[in-house]
């Protein structure tokens, strides 16, 4: 089923036409999108506590990278510098057959040769913008490899400051970790499971005490305990008497005897 979309422009306008399964197809496109772009969202935002979590790892990611940089860097200076060295070559050629043309060409004129002087200029002439352009080329490719060889020790200096600063910067992270460690046990903050068996121990402690206590003050409240308290303390003053009597007893046999004498 053909469908035109509302409006007078593209009513008018055969080409504005759309299927309505070329709508739902859009619609799709556009969910996966999104939903894509959700994604990526998520896993980014992931990566951002990983890494902040353990900065070692962002850390050696960025190292790595720039050490594939380098990698990269050193194999274009290398080209760079063997396309010098061909560049130098082919000069040290021309200048060398340059020199072996006039040679050539003194000797012709020495013996009226013409023709072949005429020849041997021609040559000349060839060499000498062959060796000008080379001679421009070579400056050009001299100029490449310098400034390869600048960039290529830059990273490499930039790596060699990327481990120092990953070393330096993950011994004040662990210096920290430490500090905030030993604070949160003074607060007694800590989670640690040896502060937390301590705990435990103390708890169990004073639980155990809290027992013995607790059973103290129920023997001492029980009725038979009382009464056993109550039966010896009876005992004792019973004794006690008995002990006064025999007092008296012992002196009422002694006076008589004192009298006698």
């Amino acid at each position: 089923m053909v469908r035109h979309l509302v409006g007078p422009a593209y009513v008018n306008d055969p080409s504005t036409v759309v299927t309505e399964k070329g709508l739902n197809l859009m619609a799709d496109i556009n969910l996966l999108s999104r939903l894509a772009n959700l994604w990526q969202g998520f896993v980014s935002l992931w990566l951002t506590d990983v890494e902040k979590r353990h900065p070692e790892i962002a850390y050696q990611n960025a190292i790595d990278s720039m050490i594939t940089k380098y990698d990269k860097l050193k194999t274009a200076t290398a080209a760079i510098l063997r396309r010098r060295e061909d560049i130098n070559a082919r000069l040290s050629e021309a200048e060398k057959e340059l020199e072996a043309v006039n040679a050539d060409l003194n000797t012709a004129l020495a013996t009226n040769q013409d023709n072949l002087a005429v020849v041997l200029i021609q040559k000349k002439n060839a060499l000498d913008a062959s060796i000008k352009e080379l001679s421009g080329e070579m400056e050009q490719a001299r100029t490449d490899a310098e400034d390869a060889k600048g960039s290529l020790l830059q990273v490499k200096n930039e790596i060699q400051k990327l481990k120092d600063e990953k070393d330096r910067m993950l011994a004040q992270m662990a210096s920290a970790q430490a500090r905030v460690k030993i604070q949160n046990q003074l607060e007694g903050l800590s989670v640690d499971a040896e502060v937390r068996a301590l705990d435990n121990v103390r708890e169990h402690i004073k639980n155990t005490v809290a027992q013995a206590k607790m059973g103290q003050e129920l023997r001492e409240s029980d009725l038979d305990v009382q009464l056993a308290k109550l039966r010896q303390g009876s005992g004792t003053v019973t004794a006690r008497q008995q002990l006064e009597e025999i007092k008296r007893a012992r002196a009422a046999q002694a006076n008589p005897a004192g009298k006698s004498m």
